[in-house]
């Protein structure tokens, strides 16, 4: 284990509250690992200790952050994706095969995912537009936690107006997924895109209304106008 690991580990487990510990469970149906350390404090901490990671050489980082993804606690997910987004203006092209196998072999939730896909890989993407073309293949796997990083890895892009097109495709892709956590992480990216794109959105949802699950729908149109919600839910 190397120092600063053990560190964190220490940081958090001092930052231990029962309550979050006790309550952690019931926002996932699969079994978790956790500290039971709130977000803002695991994210202090995460700020904190990252005054010693900085000057390390990104391999060294990379390192820490497998390390902290190995362990399957929660809280130590979250740290490694509060430290990535520091170095993303030194991604590399090949970094992208080294975060697919991180969320095939460490990933095994909603909040794991969120946490490093939304901006690790999301800042990968706005820095390699032209690598967007690999989501579309995480879209098309067997693993429900690459499909839906398919999708939410473009959240944060799209708050800013970008892949659109993009976007689309990949919820063509996954708009008949039964998985309800693929469901809703494309619909996460629709409701994304009506920031910039209210009406393409809304065109999307409506053409496909009628075979989208609600699930995904609800998700898609929470942001559109009350009479566009309205008319979205409308069933034919």
């Amino acid at each position: 284990m190397s120092r600063i690991v053990e560190l964190v580990r220490g940081d958090l487990k001092a930052a231990v509250d029962e309550k979050t510990k006790s309550g952690a469970q019931r926002y996932f149906k699969e079994a978790i690992t956790v500290y039971g350390v709130n977000t803002a404090t695991v994210a202090k901490i995460a700020k904190e200790r990252w005054k010693q990671v900085k000057g390390l050489e990104k391999k060294q980082i990379f390192a820490l952050c497998e390390e902290l993804f190995a362990s399957g606690v929660m809280e130590e997910a979250f740290v490694a994706s509060d430290w990535l987004p520091n170095i993303a203006a030194h991604f590399e092209r090949s970094d992208l095969e080294t975060f697919k196998r991180w969320i095939l072999g460490y990933i095994d939730n909603w909040a794991k995912c969120d946490s490093f896909c939304n901006h690790t890989v999301g800042d990968f993407m706005m820095r390699f537009p032209d690598c967007v073309c690999a989501l579309k293949e995480w879209a098309k796997s067997g693993n429900r936690w690459l499909r839906r990083a398919s999708a939410v890895s473009l959240i944060v892009p799209a708050k800013r107006g970008m892949f659109l097109g993009e976007a689309f495709e990949i919820c063509d892709l996954l708009l008949l997924d039964g998985d309800d956590l693929v469901q809703k992480g494309y619909g996460w990216l629709l409701k994304a895109e009506t920031e910039k794109h209210p009406g393409e959105v809304l065109a999307y949802v409506l053409k496909n209304k009628s075979v989208m699950p609600r699930t995904a729908l609800r998700y898609a149109i929470e942001k559109l106008p009350v009479e566009q919600r309205e008319q979205a839910m409308k069933k034919d």
